[in-house]
């Protein structure tokens, strides 16, 4: 599990997260889940999570996201849902993590960042994307981006040692190794539905 961690935690070093700063996450899948928990871990007094999916936004709620929103797939509804996430947020959004990496969800992501604050895009939908970076780059919102993770594994390992993330709640399934049991878990994890992470035991 340090692999997708290291994901988020660095993430959470490249966008500059730490106790001063309210965080928006969208997309609540594995690697929103451990984005949410990193920042927690760097001190983010706030996070906000969005998906559009009710069960894995229940499993951001039981991990401590303070708002879990579920919002439209429908780019034409980004503006009502940039007021919800506000809403629900409850103060500026200093960093918001898009882990899904849509035009829809980038674009979202832009334009509720506040003035001054960053945007990190972490997941990889899209190849090509059409966002309001003129909006943005008047409010004077950065953007970074992260390829995986680099260095992470020391301080991932520390966090799990310590007991400041916990993972466990994220392994939702497990199968032996018998091959029988690995085209079950590949089916398994394919269909999603309640699976966030598939492991086998060797």
């Amino acid at each position: 599990m340090c692999e997708p961690l290291s994901v988020g935690v660095h993430a959470c070093r490249r966008a500059g997260v730490g106790p001063e700063t309210g965080v928006l996450i969208m997309g609540a899948g594995p690697i929103g889940l451990v984005t949410l928990l990193a920042a927690r871990a760097f001190g983010a007094p706030r996070v906000a999570i969005v998906d559009v999916d009710d069960h894995r936004l229940a499993v951001a709620a039981s991990l401590g996201a303070d708002a879990a929103v579920k919002v439209s797939p429908n780019l034409s509804d980004a503006g009502d849902d940039i007021d919800k996430i506000k809403s629900a947020m409850g103060c500026d959004i200093d960093v918001s993590l898009d882990c899904a990496g849509f035009s829809k969800t980038m674009a979202t992501a832009l334009e509720a960042t506040r003035a001054g604050g960053k945007v990190c895009l972490v997941g990889m939908g899209h190849n090509e994307m059409t966002v309001p970076l003129t909006s943005a780059a008047i409010r004077e919102v950065d953007v970074v981006g992260i390829f995986r993770y680099k260095d992470t594994w020391p301080l991932c390992i520390e966090f799990l040692r310590s007991g400041k993330i916990d993972v466990k709640p994220l392994i939702t399934h497990r199968f032996g190794f018998s091959q029988k049991d690995v085209e079950e878990a590949f089916e398994v994890s394919a269909r999603g539905r309640d699976a966030i992470k598939v492991m086998f035991n060797l």
